[in-house]
């Protein structure tokens, strides 16, 4: 028989505390009740007519699924404003890269119509020629206003400017440059593509329109001729366009006035002037100007006063002061060679010297 604290049936089996045991190690803490699906109404509650005597609890959502629901709504919205600009920009999306084109070079000498003037100061010559109201160096080339064109925006026009400048100012105002003893500045500037062609008009010159040394940039005959003033006057223009939607062409027109005097003469020694007009095409793709880089595609070269008879390929010989052109024509062109360049010569106008 059982004790007063027994269930009238008695202890039932499994130990003196029954059933109840079984549960003993499960803790009904809060998140487990909030957790239940099922809800008992409170006394008020049943109170009514008809009231059920538990409810169903809406399910919780918990915050993970919760976190990851808007963090998959963030990345298909991500995705698709990427697709959508890729589509919809207005400079397009990157494209296949074509191989840079090969230089094509003219370089004319122009022979002086008797002696050239020549004066022991060269600020003098100057105020006497049409270079009297040039820039001195760099600032005779000025950037113009750009504007964005339909497949590039302003910023790469800018930039594609901003290169073609730098090209001219260290293929055409560098001493070390001009005087033969360096063309890594200039290189350095030039599309990868190009450089095999560069490097081989150095090592192999040729008048064959594709490898001349003076196609590249001005190198005067350092055996000839020397700067009798650092202070080049420059006039020059810059204007940029599309070639095409992958290519920005930006093309230079530009006149280098150096004051020269024979190599190793004293300082006092006659100075003369040398004018060089480059007008010159340069192609950009994306890459070009992702890296700072070139393509010069069109070299035409204007240089003088020369002697129509030298040959510019590698260097360009300036007559002096008091010097006249040598008589006879420019070099001999063979019309059977398929690889060589027609050769020219033009006359330099008395007006292009100065009057003193």
């Amino acid at each position: 028989m059982g004790g007063p604290g027994d269930p009238p049936e008695g202890t039932p089996e499994g130990g003196p505390g029954g059933g109840e045991d079984e549960y003993r190690s499960v803790v009904f803490d809060e998140s487990f009740v909030r957790a239940a699906r099922l809800q008992e109404y409170s006394a008020q509650e049943r109170m009514g007519d008809h009231a059920p005597a538990v409810r169903r609890r809406p399910t919780l959502r918990r915050g993970l699924t919760r976190q990851l629901l808007i963090l998959a709504l963030l990345l298909a919205v991500a995705f698709g404003t990427a697709i959508y600009m890729g589509v919809r920009h207005p400079y397009g999306s990157p494209q296949a890269r074509r191989s840079a084109e090969a230089l094509r070079m003219t370089v004319i000498p122009l022979a002086p119509q008797g002696k050239v003037p020549g004066a022991a100061d060269a600020e003098l010559l100057y105020a006497h020629s049409p270079a009297a109201q040039f820039e001195v160096g760099a600032a005779g080339i000025p950037l113009p206003a750009t504007r964005s064109t339909p497949h590039f925006s302003d910023s790469q026009v800018t930039a594609a400017l901003s290169i073609a400048r730098t090209y001219l100012v260290r293929s055409s105002l560098d001493p070390d440059v001009l005087t033969g003893r360096q063309f890594r500045p200039a290189r350095a500037l030039l599309d990868s593509e190009q450089l095999d062609q560069f490097d081989q008009s150095f090592d192999h010159p040729a008048a064959d329109g594709r490898h001349a040394p003076t196609g590249w940039l001005v190198r005067l005959d350092p055996s000839r001729a020397q700067l009798a003033d650092d202070r080049v006057r420059v006039q020059g223009t810059l204007q940029a366009d599309e070639a095409d939607a992958a290519t920005l062409e930006v093309s230079a027109d530009t006149i280098f006035v150096y004051a020269l005097r024979r190599t190793g003469a004293a300082d006092d020694a006659p100075v003369s002037l040398f004018t060089v007009r480059r007008e010159t095409t340069f192609h950009f793709d994306r890459d070009d100007l992702r890296v700072g880089q070139l393509q010069l595609v069109t070299s035409y070269t204007q240089a003088g006063p020369m002697s129509c008879a030298e040959d510019a390929t590698s260097y360009l010989h300036p007559l002096l002061a008091g010097e006249t052109a040598r008589t006879g024509g420019p070099a001999g062109t063979d019309p059977y060679a398929t690889d060589s360049a027609t050769a020219l010569c033009g006359t330099l106008a008395a007006g292009a010297q100065p009057t003193r």
